[in-house]
């Protein structure tokens, strides 16, 4: 099936279930909405806030006080959830001149590094928040006053906790107190996982071994594993980045690689070895490849981590793409936190300098206790404690084998999601309760040029219901975070933060759409597509998100297609046009309740995806012709034509109209006399035809010969610039007009379901 890119101009349901086919080629149709105004931005529910700054990329939701918190250039604000356009609290936190002043001297760019980038911001306590910026090259950190979002005036020095360079990955946690993070630290970028103060400062080690090279990072996660753990295990938290590859393998011209990386939460370092250094350390490689032809994306640009009921059943979603920058392409990988905790029990690698190879399976004994494990009940017993307490031998193995042998391997062995020319570079997954009282996950996927496509992950693939262009002006999606309580999505982009609904029912007008969208929000309560959660009584709802192809069939004589009229002379094309409102549709002609096979050289139809064309028709062919949407197992009646094909000359007559009980056979008029239809008859009308168009073509001249004479006889002042002045209005009139006309589809308005583009400006169009 063919993909197209999401460019601004095709209106469709929504897209196809997203799975890479026999050929190793995606398999999405995307589709594209139109630009929605300022004026109907609170109708369709989409919100939007932008102030003075730039770069709203770290967001935080609180939705106990609904608020918002946002991170960006210069600048933090409060939002209200409910509604991020009605209400803002702005802290302005710029780097003074001075400090910029010395970011020039160190040959920074003034434009984009010497300023102060928000990468930090979490809750602290239950009155606090916590936040850092890159500060022109010299990070700082501060408190800020939740009760009335006032920050602190007295600073933290940040270069241990905050990255320099704002173009950097950078991640970090607060987990009780303590700060987790994960950056290219100091000015010369050096890759780091860090846990600061008040507990003892961990890092990782460099030498003789270095446990990470030229690390990129885009997520950490805690997870509590300690919960209900039979052996009194300790919680850990996980770290995902890209890296320099080490390993000699199959793979080994890939000089890039995606990685997970372990520690745990207690550790404290080793007494001697390892001192103040982490002795939990391990790391382990993300696949995400098509097994079918060894094609693997190994840049990982976004993590999701959705907690399930327990530890064991937490789910990883990750954005692959790939490190050639002149190509696009992305993919979703899904993987179980029991499959990363298996390769971390696993053998590992070690460094076989002298053998000529880099790294390779270590095949020797391994130490007891576990090198890299967390202390246990069962290390409790055996008088080690803390990690402090662990010998020599174990802390030696640590330092040489951070890497594990095997490597962790997506959920069904391929990707989830697989799309040419488009970079995925955002993730979020949400849980929704169906009327079946099945989970499903959502995923909420922003792109580089600001699209946000939203999809259900449906018996191992994942099918996409809708995408949104949030942006008139292409710019990268940089964070996602979803309301439950608000029932919203916002999305932080460079020049604001956008507020979406998690869903649009309303836009669904039939029950074969509502169903068909497969949106586990929506669901067909016999008049209208509703949100489940808005509805007690669920009993008389509609929706199947496993088939989406039931419970429609008693409406289906209630949706009447539309009827029309066509009459055509014999011997010229006709092109009879069916709208389909979804890209999974295949379009079906019957003529007379007899189907058509439009393909034949000689069959004279042909049948495309904007409608069935008759060719050179004959009167033979007039009838009745009806084009039905089939999908997935459904046949849906969407218009009817009568064609007319005439043997004479005669204005053909055009009427739509919606079809009654009556019979809808063609209605061939009664021929005219024969001596109306002789050759000098038409001859002599010819003749009189063009006698008229002469007469006038006659009285115009001498009209604009009378308006000229008259013009020169009137003395006046000419503006060049005011001529130009009105022709660049009229054109843009002009434009307007053009815009307006054409967001109607040929006429027709409403005749495709849309949903909100959150554009600034520019009225709803298609091209």
């Amino acid at each position: 099936m063919p993909t197209r890119s999401p460019q601004q101009g095709t209106v469709n349901r929504h897209l196809s279930d997203a799975q890479p086919n026999d050929e190793g080629v995606d398999n999405v149709e995307a589709f594209c909405l139109c630009s929605c105004g300022l004026d109907i931005l609170g109708a369709l529910g989409c919100r939007r806030f932008s102030g003075s700054a730039l770069n709203y990329s770290t967001l935080l939701l609180e939705e106990e006080p609904g608020l918002l918190y946002v991170g960006a250039r210069g600048a933090l604000f409060a939002l209200q959830a409910s509604n991020i356009s009605s209400y803002s609290q702005t802290i302005d936190w710029e780097a003074p001149e001075d400090q910029k002043q010395l970011c020039l001297n160190k040959g920074k760019d003034n434009k984009t590094e010497c300023f102060n980038h928000i990468r930090f911001l979490q809750r602290f306590n239950s009155t606090h928040l916590y936040t850092c910026g890159t500060h022109a090259f010299s990070p700082l950190c501060a408190y800020i006053d939740s009760r009335d979002f006032k920050m602190y005036p007295v600073f933290e020095e940040g270069r241990e906790r905050c990255p320099y360079d704002p173009a950097k990955g950078y991640t970090g946690l607060l987990i009780e107190g303590q700060m987790y993070t994960a950056s290219q630290y100091e000015f010369w970028s050096s890759p780091d996982i860090r846990r600061n103060s008040p507990n003892p400062t961990l890092k990782t080690e460099e030498a003789p071994t270095r446990w990470l090279y030229e690390a990129d990072f885009v997520e950490s996660v805690l997870v509590k594993e300690s919960v209900n753990s039979s052996v009194g295990d300790d919680d850990k938290i996980y770290f995902f980045f890209t890296e320099k590859s080490q390993e000699h393998s199959l793979f080994s011209s890939y000089s890039r690689v995606a990685r997970v990386a372990r520690v745990c939460k207690s550790d404290r370092g080793g007494l001697l070895t390892l001192q103040k250094k982490w002795t939990s350390f391990l790391k382990a490689r993300l696949v995400c490849s098509l097994p079918d032809y060894e094609f693997h994306f190994n840049v990982l640009r976004s993590m999701f981590v959705l907690e399930g009921p327990t530890a064991e059943d937490t789910m990883l979603y990750g954005i692959f793409g790939l490190e050639w920058k002149n190509v696009k392409a992305s993919a979703i990988c899904r993987y179980s936190i029991k499959d990363v905790q298996q390769v971390f029990e696993g053998p590992y690698m070690e460094n076989q300098e002298d053998a000529g190879t880099k790294l390779t399976e270590y095949t020797g004994k391994v130490p007891d206790p576990r090198p890299g494990s967390c202390i246990t009940d069962r290390l409790r017993e055996r008088g080690i404690n803390f990690s402090t307490d662990l010998p020599d031998d174990v802390l030696h193995f640590v330092r040489r084998h951070p890497l594990m042998s095997r490597q962790i391997f997506p959920l069904g062995q391929r990707p989830l999601l697989f799309r040419r020319t488009v970079d995925y570079t955002k993730i979020v997954v949400h849980k929704v309760t169906a009327l079946d009282g099945q989970i499903y996950h959502m995923l909420f996927i922003g792109t580089d040029q600001g699209w946000l496509q939203r999809g259900v992950e449906v018996k191992g693939q994942l099918h996409i219901i809708e995408e949104l262009q949030l942006f008139e002006d292409p710019q990268p999606v940089d964070s996602i975070v979803i309301s439950q309580k608000q029932m919203s999505v916002y999305v932080g982009c460079p020049s604001g933060v956008v507020q979406l609904p998690l869903s649009t029912c309303h836009k669904y007008t039939s029950c074969f759409d509502c169903v068909l969208a497969r949106d586990p929000f929506c669901a067909w309560d016999g008049a209208e597509c509703v949100e489940i959660t808005s509805h007690t009584n669920r009993f008389n709802l509609t929706q199947d998100i496993l088939n989406g192809n039931g419970g429609c069939e008693k409406s289906a004589a209630d949706e009447l297609s539309l009827h029309r009229i066509r009459s055509v002379m014999a011997g010229d094309d006709v092109l009879l046009q069916c709208e389909l409102s979804s890209n999974l549709a295949t379009p079906q002609w019957t003529r007379n309740k007899q189907q058509l096979h439009g393909n034949g050289q000689n069959s004279g139809y042909r049948i495309g995806t904007d409608g069935l064309l008759v060719i050179e028709a004959r009167p033979e062919q007039s009838g009745n012709y009806s084009c039905f949407a089939l999908e997935n197992g459904i046949r849906i009646h969407v218009v009817i034509y009568t064609l007319i094909v005439h043997n004479y000359l005669l204005p053909p007559p055009h009427s739509t109209k919606h079809p009654d009980s009556s019979n809808l056979s063609p209605q061939l008029p009664n021929p005219l006399p024969p001596e109306f239809q002789s050759m000098r008859n038409i001859e002599a009308m010819y003749i009189s035809l063009i006698s008229i168009l002469g007469g006038l073509c006659l009285v115009l001249t001498v009209v604009l010969l009378y308006v000229g004479f008259c013009v020169q006889r009137k003395r006046g002042k000419y503006s060049l610039r005011t001529a130009t002045q009105t022709e660049r209005k009229r054109k843009r009139n002009d434009r307007m007009e053009l815009k307006t006309i054409s967001s109607h589809c040929n006429g027709k308005a409403n005749t495709r379901r849309t949903a909100p583009d959150c554009s600034r400006r520019g009225p709803c169009f298609l091209q």
